[in-house]
């Protein structure tokens, strides 16, 4: 499919002379003719960024959208404008099918500029640009349905055949070493197709909530009915909207990687603060609901310790393995009910930062800048508001995975 639309791309700069460059509507950069002009103009800020990063900046987008390509169905012209990077006029023939815009062809102006007989070539290239764009958008949409109903599938036959379609969908593409990758929380929708995240197979928003112990999706939350009821936990309901899944393909398991890559870009385009998780690689789709599990618990293992983000990999996240499979809510146990309330909120931090440190008390203390006798106290009162004795191991346990637990 990329050399289809490298080979169309081509032609348009045959017909016009000119380097053109094609970009998604999100103004992602799918194909760009070579330009062997010696004039430094030509390679103006804007089209060096969009060739070197592969995508354009939102300013630079609102910029041309200014001008209603987005509506147009012919080509437009775009004069330069030196203070926002653009120091060539440009043309745009916007790529369109059956009344959608798909994308733009853009091409450097100049004086004379293309004959209205070679513009109209070029529209008809274009359009057949667009159909290329229509039927894969509709493949992505379509392999993008089929990997979030395995992700929010329940147990058994339902799994089973959600598996089927979805591996039915990536065809040779189901049985090759892959990661998941968990960005939460997400805002908007999905990068258009797989093509959005370079190196992914398949892409999906997906419900996100806090998982726990056998936890099932929401079908409300699927279809759209409320987006902050995201999954149902032993009986009640916890979530808080929205997650992107990603199917990253791998070469090698020991090699993360294109994972990170991915990651790095989708973090930029999150709608807002999010971290991401990374789970262990697999080949084939049979563990699909295992690894998504890891990679949304390593996501909120980096949102709840920043130290392990804002990309956290499964593999690396320690403690929290098991601490993000206990239950929603650890204030419920009785012995740490109190502590965990916000008038106890210092006392809390000292407790943490004591056991942090292995009950080192010169330590913590340095830690949490108090004299040590400061320390003594506030660990007595830790001790008389959960009935714990802080000299045991369990009792130490207990209070340790709680607090670490209320991070998430």
């Amino acid at each position: 499919m990329q050399g289809d639309y490298q080979e169309l791309v081509d032609e348009i700069s045959a017909l016009l002379g000119a380097p053109a460059t094609l970009e998604n509507r999100d103004f992602r950069l799918i194909a760009f003719g070579a330009h062997d002009s010696d004039d430094d103009l030509a390679m103006d800020p804007v089209r060096t960024r969009s060739i070197l990063t592969r995508q354009s900046t939102a300013a630079v987008r609102a910029w041309f959208e200014g001008f209603g390509i987005a509506r147009a169905t012919g080509p437009i012209r775009i004069p330069p404008a030196p203070d926002a990077g653009v120091f060539r006029g440009r043309i745009c023939l916007p790529v369109r099918h059956r009344g959608v815009v798909h994308g733009y062809v853009w091409l450097l102006d100049a004086e004379p500029g293309p004959a209205p007989e070679q513009l109209a070539a070029a529209m008809e290239v274009a359009s057949r640009i667009g159909a290329l764009l229509a039927d894969e958008a509709k493949a992505g949409a379509a392999l993008s349905r089929e990997f979030r109903a395995v992700l929010t599938a329940g147990r058994g036959w339902q799994r089973d055949m959600a598996v089927a379609a979805l591996r039915a969908a990536l065809g040779p593409n189901a049985d090759m070493l892959h990661a998941v990758v968990c960005v939460a929380p997400w805002q908007g929708d999905a990068p258009e197709g797989a093509r959005g995240v370079p190196g992914s197979a398949a892409v999906c928003v997906t419900p996100w909530g806090v998982p726990g112990p056998g936890a099932e999706p929401d079908p409300r939350a699927e279809r759209g009915t409320d987006a902050r009821t995201a999954a149902r936990v032993d009986g009640t309901t916890a979530g808080t909207g929205r997650a992107l899944a990603v199917l990253v393909r791998l070469r090698s398991a020991d090699v993360l990687g294109p994972a990170h890559t991915a990651a790095t870009r989708l973090l930029a385009t999150a709608g807002g603060p999010a971290t991401v998780g990374v789970a262990d690689p697999r080949r084939g789709l049979n563990d699909l609901g295992a690894a998504w599990q890891e990679a949304t618990a390593a996501a909120r293992a980096a949102a709840a310790q920043p130290r392990l983000g804002p990309v956290a990999e499964w593999a690396t996240i320690g403690p929290y393995r098991l601490l993000t499979a206990l239950p929603v809510d650890p204030a419920r146990d009785r012995a740490v009910r109190t502590l965990l309330g916000p008038a106890h909120a210092e006392l809390a931090r000292t407790a943490e930062v004591f056991l942090d440190h292995a009950g080192q008390a010169g330590r913590a203390a340095a830690a949490l800048g108090i004299h040590r006798q400061t320390l003594y106290y506030r660990l007595s009162r830790v001790e008389q508001l959960t009935g714990l004795d802080l000299d045991e191991g369990e009792d130490r346990l207990l209070l340790h995975m709680a607090l670490k637990a209320a991070r998430l």
